[in-house]
């Protein structure tokens, strides 16, 4: 039996550039979840969200407006 979960990526999935920095911004959820929203840098460090979404929308618009507000580098790792 295998209990491993299938992950469902959104189609908002995208790269975000600012500063001369790229993150991505990833969005996924499992068949039992609800979207999942984490910002990895070009380095692999992640920013994980600990509360999911409702929408795949709902999580891009958060991604979205954190990186405004908070600014690129509040999201970039150093290594």
């Amino acid at each position: 039996m295998n209990d491993a979960a299938t992950f469902i990526q959104s189609p908002l999935c995208q790269q975000y550039q600012a500063d001369g920095e790229t993150v991505n911004i990833d969005i996924y959820r499992t068949e039992e979840s609800g979207w999942v929203l984490e910002i990895v840098d070009q380095n692999n460090n992640s920013t994980l969200w600990e509360d999911h979404f409702e929408t795949d929308e709902a999580a891009l618009a958060e991604a979205l407006d954190a990186l405004q507000q908070e600014g690129i580098a509040a999201f970039v790792g150093s290594f």
